[in-house]
Formats: C-alpha cells, structure tokens, sequence
C-alpha cells in the first residue's frame, strides 16, 4: 500500500478555498481506489496552545497533523519557516511515506520540499495560484490591477512590493527550491507556461486538469421545480464584491439592464458571512439576494437554483474550477478572457468578455440571456474527481519508478 503525505495550507476538518476542494477530493478518490493511504499536514492558528505544537485530528480516514503557528509571523516565515520544517521533518520520519504531494504552501513554507529532500522522499509539487513567482500570490497589483508580467522578471516589481530586496530574495530561493521537487503540476496550459517562461522548474511541469464533483441524480429533477414555481432566469456570482473578481463590472452591468424579470443570487463565500453585508441592491433592476456558502456535499442545492453563473475575474486565473462545475450542470456560464479558466474549449473565443472596466459587454450578454430564456443547455462532460485521481495515480508510478532507478 502505498502511503502518500498531502501537505496543504488547509485541510478537513478545517477546509477554505478552491486548491483545498482538490487535495481533499483526489485526497479521498485515491483511497476509494484502493491501495493508498493518505495522511495530510496543514496549519491552524489557535490561542491558548504552544507555538508549533502538532495536533491530529481525522476526517474520512486520513489523518491530519496541524501545525499550531502564532500570529504575527515575519514575511520570510511565510515561504521559508525553519520551525515548520522542523515540525514536517519529524512527521516525515515518523511516518515513513512514499511521496510528498505538495499544495498551496503560503505560510506552511516551501520547507516542506526540503525536508522530503533530505529523507530521500520524492515529491509532487501540484501548483494552483502564482504563489511561486509572485509574493502577492495572484499577481494583482496594489491598486487592484492585473500584473500582466509575462513571463514574470523581479526586476519589474519594484513598484509593486513594499521591500523589493526581500521579494529578490523571496522570488530566487522558491526558483531554486522548484528545482528539488520530481515532478510540478499545473491546473492549464496557461499556468504552465507563464511560470516555466518566469524560469520556475522549467522542464519539470506538466498539465494535470483539476475534476469537479459531477451532479448527483436529483439535480436536474430539482432545477425542474424551481423553474416552475419561479420562471424568471436566475443569475449566479460566487466571486464576491472584490474589483478583481469583476463585481464592479458587474453592479454597472445590471444597472444599464433595462428588463426586472429576473434574480441574481451572490454567493457570500466568507468564514463568517460578511461579504455583503451591508451592500445596497435596491437601485439595481431584478430581484437581488445573498446566499449563503455552500460546500462541495451541497453545491447542487445552489446550483439547481440558477441558470446562469456569472465568472468576471479580472485576472488571468489558473484554472475555473466552478465554471467547469456548472457546465457539468447544464449552467451557461457568462465570462472574462481569463487565463486558465477558459481552457475547457467549451466556450467560444469571440464570447468571451475582454478584462477591463468597461460594462456594456457583458450587459449585451446578460441581456441576451434574459431574452433567450429558458434556453436549453446540455450538461458538457467535465472529468471528474476519480479521473482526476487516476491520471496523478499514473504520474505517481512514473515518479516512483523514476527514483527506485536514479
């Protein structure tokens, strides 16, 4: 049996954010396989309990060791904590893995892939966000902008980061830490080449395309309902009121809509609930609505109640992953030329909407919709998490065979 250690910022009981969703779940579709066990390491940050002391706890059959860190962590500490490390060290011999599969490392270190290191532990360094070359993590700028760097040089970052020298140093050692790891994921094509051409672990990355987790059943029979107690066409925003995610773009969008016969319901994605509070739809024409957060066991529930999902980030992204889950629905899907996010090919390129602040585009799409409604679209095959978890099962072997012959 083959003993895999997933190292992830967050993991179950304690989960937040869309790289979380795919260690989790290619976490457990591997154990369903057969012949794996999974252990994972992550972090929480608790008063009251000793500074990098590790606690266990268990979810689904994998273990997870938690590393308590204190507040207020200097800005080395957040890509290179020897305490940390240490801590993963420790758990590396005492739980003898075969490999390392290494998420969103912010603030877990990239420590992690020296220790494996040491202990002569191959490593998958699956990349989800621009963490690597950007200490900003998704290249968006101070004043809430697209980088656009491409490829990515440090030099040009000088106006951007507030200690240019620690962002050199920063941005060099996780380039030469990228070279120590056997093999570096990426969710697009995009994603791969922008971080290979920025000089990071170039020659060692391939495409590994995120699943999502399919409709159950009940869906379609549910989204049949709704439609006819309600006929209005529902649009959907799971981003949140940031101006990187385009609701700027959005609210001005609406407010030019000349027809009301329609609901859009906004995702508040928070911890605690707070991401619309104390926003104002009442200018705006249609029936607005927050909605509360919903979890991979019941995003149908959500998505049963919308037939359109507006996705209007403004910066290229590195994968979409709730695109993909709404086309594996049968949801159109309204979005930005953004990166990774529109390499499902199932969109057509002259119907994607140009980054920028400029609302008329997608108002003639929202307008559109409205009219065409209720429009039929089939569900798109969208892999799934097992499939998902079968292609990293085979980059796995081929890692493995790799280090038994080297």
């Amino acid at each position: 049996m083959r003993h895999i250690l997933v190292a992830n910022v967050f993991f179950a009981p304690h989960s937040y954010g869309g790289a979380t969703v795919v260690a989790e779940q290619v976490a457990r579709a591997l154990i369903r396989r057969g012949g794996f066990r999974v252990t994972a390491v992550s972090l929480c940050c608790r008063a009251g309990i000793a500074d990098y002391a590790v606690l266990k706890s268990e979810t689904e059959g994998i273990a997870n060791y938690q590393i308590n860190v204190p507040a207020g962590r200097s800005y080395g500490e957040a890509y290179d904590n020897p305490a940390i490390t240490a801590r993963i060290a420790e758990l590396i011999h005492s739980l003898s893995p075969d490999i390392v599969h290494a998420h969103c490392l912010q603030d877990l270190g990239a420590g992690v892939i020296t220790a494996a290191r040491d202990q002569n532990v191959p490593v998958i360094l699956s990349v989800h966000d621009f963490w690597w070359i950007c200490e900003r993590q998704f290249m968006i700028r101070m004043d809430q902008a697209y980088c656009g760097q491409d490829p990515v040089r440090i030099k040009e970052c000088k106006g951007c980061v507030q200690n240019y020298w620690a962002a050199k140093t920063r941005f060099e050692h996780l380039q030469s830490i990228g070279n120590q790891v056997q093999l570096v994921t990426y969710p697009s094509q995009f994603a791969k080449n922008l971080c290979e051409k920025s000089g990071f672990a170039s020659g060692r990355g391939v495409v590994w395309e995120n699943g999502v987790r399919l409709p159950d059943k009940g869906f379609l029979k549910a989204r049949r309902e709704r439609r006819e107690q309600d006929p209005r066409v529902v649009f959907g925003f799971v981003g949140g009121p940031s101006q990187i995610k385009g609701w700027p773009v959005i609210r001005a969008a609406f407010a030019g809509v000349s027809r009301a016969d329609f609901r859009v319901l906004l995702v508040d994605g928070s911890i605690d609930g707070s991401w619309w509070q104390g926003h104002d739809f009442s200018d705006l024409p249609g029936e607005w609505e927050a909605h509360s957060r919903y979890s991979q066991d019941d995003m149908d529930a959500f998505f049963a109640k919308i037939d359109v999902l507006l996705f209007m980030s403004q910066w290229k992204e590195t994968f979409g992953l709730v695109i993909r889950e709404a086309l594996a629905r049968g949801i159109q899907v309204i979005q930005t030329d953004s990166g990774g996010s529109t390499e499902h090919g199932l969109i057509a390129q002259d119907q994607l909407i140009p980054i920028g602040p400029d609302p008329a585009p997608l108002r003639h799409q929202i307008s559109q919709a409205i009219e065409a409604h209720p429009a039929q679209q089939a569900p798109q095959k969208i892999a799934d998490f097992a499939s998902q978890a079968a292609e990293f099962e085979r980059l796995m072997s081929q890692v493995l065979l790799e280090q038994v012959t080297t």
